[in-house]
């Protein structure tokens, strides 16, 4: 409950702030590099390591990564339909292609499913969400924010971005089985706790509520994927092509029912796609999803 509570006042503080003249417009660009030079690598840094790799990874560890490549195919055949800017298209495949996982997911997966949820809930979320975010995120946020497609520059922003290098060394102490002496671990585990605060706060800073918005339409697609369309299609694979089943394959489908990535959001806003959108969905995503989480988890108590 206190991770519900922290959203909406965080929210809350950075739509405020917007409003304060002590601080400038656009001090949620500061917030922003702090989390992507500071946070998100130390998150990397004390996770990664810590991964235990092997085949019970396989369907919660899919998740995340089935997400992000169907929203790459899906945005990326209407931007041809279309003829949707690179920008507007990366933003969605960012938004809409990875889920909130755990800030959001973990306590809804507890709330539902106990401690042996949240088991499956954190294979979701590390080596599925969170490195699909240190990867393929920034080299489609990298790509995408440039007009031309100019590959030098695209291998300098990928090999030079912070979250990306933390994600490297870890998986490099992780295949070694190695890890950082245990009071640095603790200063990655704090330094990592501030994303959600500060991302959420430079969320709330650039959230703009408009009666009209050439957005909206975007938005409503990008939730419409994210919130339904893509949750239908991991349930559809497991239960009925796969033929799996269990609390495992249960807590997956719900952590692809999740609300899009706050850190996602700061991501595409970082590289210039879409800032005022991928706020938006956020701003909209987080509660509209306790509403389709719910219709999820009825539906699963009906397969039951």
């Amino acid at each position: 409950m206190s991770n519900i509570i922290l959203i909406a006042f965080c929210l809350g503080i950075g739509y405020l702030l917007k409003f304060t003249k002590n601080f400038p417009s656009n001090s949620y660009k500061v917030l922003n590099q702090f989390v992507i030079y500071i946070s998100m690598p130390a998150l990397a840094l004390y996770y990664i390591p810590k991964i235990e790799l092997g085949v019970h990874l396989l369907f919660p560890l899919s998740v995340a990564w089935l997400n992000f490549l169907l929203a790459f195919l899906f945005f990326n055949a209407l931007a041809k339909k279309f003829n949707w800017s690179n920008k507007l298209t990366g933003c969605l495949i960012l938004c809409a292609g990875l889920g909130n996982t755990s800030f959001v997911g973990f306590p809804i997966i507890q709330a539902l499913y106990g401690e042996e949820g949240i088991k499956t809930a954190v294979i979701v979320d590390q080596p599925g969400s969170f490195v699909v975010l240190s990867t393929l995120a920034i080299i489609v946020a990298t790509k995408y924010s440039f007009q031309k497609n100019d590959q030098q520059s695209l291998l300098k922003k990928l090999f030079t971005f912070p979250p990306f290098l933390g994600f490297l060394v870890g998986l490099f102490l992780n295949v070694a089985a190695l890890n950082f002496w245990l009071p640095l671990q603790d200063v990655f585990k704090m330094l990592g706790a501030t994303v959600t605060p500060l991302a959420l706060i430079s969320v709330g800073m650039q959230l703009t509520i408009e009666k009209r918005s050439r957005y909206y339409k975007f938005m409503w697609l990008g939730l419409f994927f994210k919130l339904l369309l893509f949750p239908a299609f991991i349930l559809l694979l497991f239960k009925y092509i796969l033929g799996v089943n269990g609390l495992a394959i249960d807590v997956s489908i719900i952590e692809a029912a999740m609300a899009p990535m706050i850190t996602a959001t700061i991501v595409a806003s970082s590289y210039g796609l879409k800032p005022k959108l991928s706020t938006m969905m956020v701003g909209v995503g987080i509660p509209l999803s306790f509403l389709t989480v719910a219709f999820w988890y009825f539906i699963l108590q009906i397969l039951a």
